[in-house]
C-alpha cells in the first residue's frame, strides 16, 4: 500500500468523487465487515471492463453529502487488510498492477484519518470471483456476466480465437503450391500434411481423428472462404475505388472502377492486395473542379502494412469481409472486430504488439519474404513514416456501434500543415482545446482558427464538444480515452505518476 502525500492531487480526487454520483469507473464504500466482498466484484467488474477507481472510507451519497461522506478506513481497518489480501487469492487469474493507495485527509468530525484508494486497470485477461461468478461494470453498478458474455469477452480480449478451432475440412484441400511454399520457408520436406500442421499446432485432434484448425484452412487452402463458409467464417478482401471524398447515395454508385474482390489463402492474398492498391493510387486522380491532377502520397510500406495487419489481426468469427476505400483524399482500411486486450485507438501506436490470431501471426513469419516481422514494430513504423512524408499520422477508430464492429484505420493524402504538431502535442498535454487556445498557441486571429478546426473535424482529426455553448466548443482527439476524472493512472511508474492532467 502506497502513502500518497499529494494533497493537490488527493483533493482532485475527492472532488470527482464527493459528488456522490457513481459511473462505469468509479465507486466508493464505507468500510464494513460485508464490504470485502463487494469490492471483488467491483475490481473484478472494473478488470473486466474500462478500469476504474474504487474510493473506500466514503459514505453512501444518499446518506451525506460532500466532505460529510468522509467516515475514513479507521472505522475498521481489518476489512481493508482482509481485502488487500484477497486481491491476490480471490480473483483469477489476479489482476495485475492494481494500485492501492492510502489517502490522508480531514474526516468528517475534523479529525485526521485515511481512505484507500484502489485504481484498477482494464485488463487484457477474463478475471472471475473464487466461487462467486464474473463480473462486468454498468453504468454506476455491477452485474454478475451470463456464459454467454463471458464466451464475447473472452474473444474481445484474445484470451479465445477462432483461428485456434477445428473446422471439419479435409486434408487434402491443404495440401496445395502455398503448402509447399511455406515447407520449403522452414526447411521441411512433405511427410505427410495431417502429422506436420498437427506438429505446428495447426491440427487438433476431435474424437480421436485430426482435423485441421480455422488458422490451416486460412493460411494453405486456395479459397478459404468457400471452405469456411459454413462455419460463419468469411475471408476476403474486397476493394472499393471512389470519386470524390464520400460514397455517393443513388442509382449510380460513384465508383473509379468496378469492386474488386481478392480471395485466397492469407500470403497470397496480402500480396495481391497490395499490388492492386498501388495500381490503383499509382493512376493518381483529376480534381474535377479544376483540372489540377494530382498523387497519392502514402509511403508504400504504410500501404502494406495496414494490409498486413487488417489480414492477419481481423475476427474470423465474423461474417464479413475486410473493406478498403479509396477516396480522392484519403484510403479507409476496415478490418472486421474490435481491438483486443487493452489496445485502444489512442494506444495503439505505442501498445506494443498483441495478435488476435497469433497461430497466423507466427505461421506467416515462415514464409520465404513474410509480410510480417512479428515483432510489434509495424504501428509505430506507420506512424513514424507517415511523419517523415509530412503528413497526418494514421487514424484509427473503433467501430462499435456497428452490428459488427470494425476496425478502421485512415490515411489521409494531405500535407500536415506545421501548426497541427503544435495542437496535438497541446491536446495530449492539457485535454480538449478551445478556440482563444489554438489562437494564442499559433498566433491566429479567431477567423483562422475556427477555418482550421472545421478542417480538422471534417478529417476527423478532432471532435467537437459544443455542451457548454457554441461560442464556447472545445474539440478533442476522437480516439482518446474518455476519463472520467482527468486523473493519471498511478501504478507503474514514468508517465504514470501522480501530476497534471
Amino acid at each position: 500500500m502506497i502513502d500518497v502525500t499529494d494533497q493537490a492531487w488527493i483533493d482532485k480526487l475527492l472532488a470527482w468523487a464527493l459528488p456522490g454520483q457513481e459511473t462505469t469507473r468509479l465507486e466508493t464504500k464505507r468500510v464494513s465487515g460485508k464490504m470485502v466482498g463487494k469490492a471483488l466484484e467491483t475490481v473484478c467488474a472494473f478488470a473486466n471492463t474500462q478500469g476504474g477507481w474504487l474510493l473506500l472510507g466514503v459514505e453512501d451519497a444518499a446518506k451525506a453529502e460532500g466532505t460529510k461522506r468522509l467516515i475514513g478506513i479507521e472505522e475498521n481497518p481489518e476489512a481493508v487488510d482482509e481485502l488487500v489480501r484477497k486481491l491476490h487469492t480471490h480473483i483469477q487469474p489476479s489482476v495485475s498492477s492494481i494500485g492501492v493507495l492510502r489517502l490522508p485527509c480531514v474526516l468528517r468530525d475534523g479529525q485526521g484519518g485515511h481512505l484507500v484508494a484502489l485504481q484498477v486497470p482494464a485488463s487484457d485477461k477474463v478475471h472471475s470471483i473464487l466461487d462467486n461468478g464474473t463480473w462486468t461494470r454498468g453504468q454506476a453498478s455491477n452485474r454478475e456476466m451470463s456464459a454467454a458474455e463471458i464466451t464475447e469477452l473472452s474473444y474481445r480480449r484474445g484470451v479465445r480465437s477462432a483461428e485456434s478451432e477445428p473446422v471439419d475440412v479435409e486434408f487434402d484441400l491443404l495440401d496445395t503450391d502455398i503448402w509447399r511454399l511455406y515447407l520449403r520457408g522452414r526447411g521441411l520436406s512433405p511427410t505427410g500434411i495431417a502429422d506436420q500442421l498437427y506438429r505446428a499446432g495447426l491440427a487438433k485432434k476431435v474424437g480421436g481423428e485430426l482435423q485441421p484448425v480455422r488458422a490451416a484452412v486460412l493460411l494453405f487452402a486456395e479459397n478459404p472462404g468457400a471452405l469456411l463458409a459454413g462455419t460463419g467464417t468469411r475471408a476476403d478482401v474486397r476493394v472499393f475505388h471512389y470519386r470524390g471524398d464520400s460514397i455517393a447515395a443513388g442509382e449510380v454508385p460513384n465508383l473509379r472502377r468496378p469492386p474488386k474482390t481478392i480471395s485466397g489463402a492469407l500470403y497470397p492474398q496480402i500480396a495481391q492486395t497490395h499490388a492492386y492498391l498501388m495500381e490503383a493510387l499509382a493512376e493518381g486522380l483529376t480534381l474535377a473542379a479544376s483540372g489540377f491532377r494530382t498523387v497519392h502520397r502514402y509511403p508504400e510500406r504504410v500501404i502494406k502494412e495496414a494490409v498486413t495487419n487488417a489480414v492477419i489481426h481481423r475476427d474470423y468469427r465474423l461474417n464479413r469481409d475486410i473493406q478498403i476505400r479509396i477516396f480522392d483524399s484519403r484510403i479507409e482500411v476496415l478490418s472486421p472486430g474490435l481491438f483486443p486486450g487493452r489496445i485502444t485507438a489512442a494506444t495503439i501506436h505505442r501498445a506494443g504488439s498483441l495478435a488476435r490470431n497469433p497461430l497466423i501471426a507466427m505461421n506467416l513469419r515462415e514464409f520465404p519474404i513474410p509480410p510480417n516481422v512479428d515483432a510489434g514494430e509495424g504501428v509505430p513504423m506507420m506512424f513514424s513514416l507517415m511523419r517523415a512524408e509530412n503528413l497526418y499520422p494514421p487514424q484509427y477508430r473503433e467501430l462499435s456501434d456497428q452490428a459488427q464492429g470494425a476496425i478502421s484505420v485512415t490515411l489521409l493524402n494531405e500535407e500536415r500543415p506545421p501548426i497541427w504538431e503544435q495542437v496535438s502535442h497541446w491536446v495530449d498535454r492539457n485535454g480538449p482545446i478551445a478556440n482563444s487556445d489554438l489562437c494564442e498557441i499559433a498566433g491566429l486571429d479567431t477567423l483562422k482558427a475556427s477555418k482550421l478546426f472545421k478542417r480538422w473535424v471534417e478529417q476527423g482529426l478532432l471532435a467537437p464538444d459544443a455542451s457548454r455553448g457554441k461560442r464556447h466548443t472545445v474539440y478533442s482527439k476522437p480516439s482518446e480515452e474518455a476519463a472520467d476524472t482527468g486523473l493519471l493512472p498511478l501504478s507503474g511508474g514514468g508517465d504514470n505518476e501522480p501530476g497534471d492532467a
